[in-house]
């Protein structure tokens, strides 16, 4: 009884370190949406999530945004810059990956071992050589030093993601497939990549979420106001004038957090399965 009445405390007590740590975690981002509802004068003034007097056009106004440009335009713009790195990046990431994993090749190692060596440069050190790669390129004020890196499988961290999850899966099907007839290519498309569906969900999740929140590189590489992304947008909207209407900045953050919000739990099943990286289950 004592064993059991002992769990039963222990148990109780995780539950309640669990409660409070998440209501911990949850807290800036329900203060962000309350605040966004709130007087502009109150939003400072404590920490309580429940408006003294609800302000309902906090939206309206901060979606027509400060100059001649909605949110609606900067929205569009970061869609326009997304989603085609997404999937330039799903597609390259996962044909190099496949190539590492499968094939053999000189170099291949020492070429591994190179990819896995960048993950430890910090941005801060390329940001320079880059940005005068891209200006000589002509590419400075577009969305070119976003998508067509992504083209070229630019980010090891995916591929490296990739091809620990190909090494999971079983090489007996592919080789089934190749006695059947199937080339490479064959294979990579109608046995490889259908089994890779939880890992590609889950790199095409982390580079939409990287990609939209990146406030940085947009700020370095993009300068007319009419390519500006949502996050250069709310920048706009602090630096617009010297009594800043926080509310409506709030209110715009909590629009632009809905994508990744969205995108994260409608495929979340997905994305914990591939962060997994278990392969095929009996």
């Amino acid at each position: 009884m004592n064993c059991a009445k002992g769990k039963d405390i222990s148990m109780i007590l995780t539950y309640l370190f669990l409660i409070v740590f998440a209501a911990l975690m949850v807290y800036p981002l329900l203060w962000v949406v309350s605040a966004s509802f709130k007087p502009n004068e109150d939003i400072f003034k404590s920490l309580n999530l429940i408006p003294s007097r609800i302000v309902t056009d906090s939206y309206i106004n901060g979606w027509r945004g400060t100059g001649q440009y909605t949110f609606g335009r900067f929205f569009l713009n970061t869609f326009i810059l997304v989603v085609p790195t997404v999937v330039f990046t799903v597609m390259s990431s996962t044909v190099v990956a496949y190539g590492f994993a499968r094939f053999e090749f000189p170099l291949k190692k020492i070429l591994f071992a190179l990819m896995i060596a960048t993950l430890m440069l910090p941005d801060s050190v390329i940001l320079i050589p880059r940005y005068i790669l891209f200006n000589k390129f002509h590419w400075v004020d577009s969305y070119k030093p976003f998508i067509i890196p992504a083209v070229f499988a630019s980010t090891p961290f995916f591929v490296f993601m990739m091809v620990q999850f190909l090494r999971g899966l079983p090489k007996e099907l592919e080789e089934s497939a190749t006695i059947d007839g199937c080339n490479s290519f064959q294979i990579l498309l109608r046995i490889t990549i259908p089994l890779c569906v939880p890992a590609i969900i889950s790199m095409a999740i982390f580079q939409f979420i990287w990609t939209w929140n990146d406030f940085l590189n947009t700020l370095i590489y993009i300068n007319s106001v009419s390519k500006y992304t949502v996050s250069l947008g709310l920048r706009m909207s602090i630096d617009a004038t010297s009594a800043v209407n926080w509310n409506q900045i709030m209110a715009m953050t909590v629009i632009s957090m809905l994508p990744c919000i969205i995108i994260f739990f409608s495929a979340q099943k997905y994305f914990v399965e591939g962060i997994a990286t278990t392969g095929l289950k009996g």
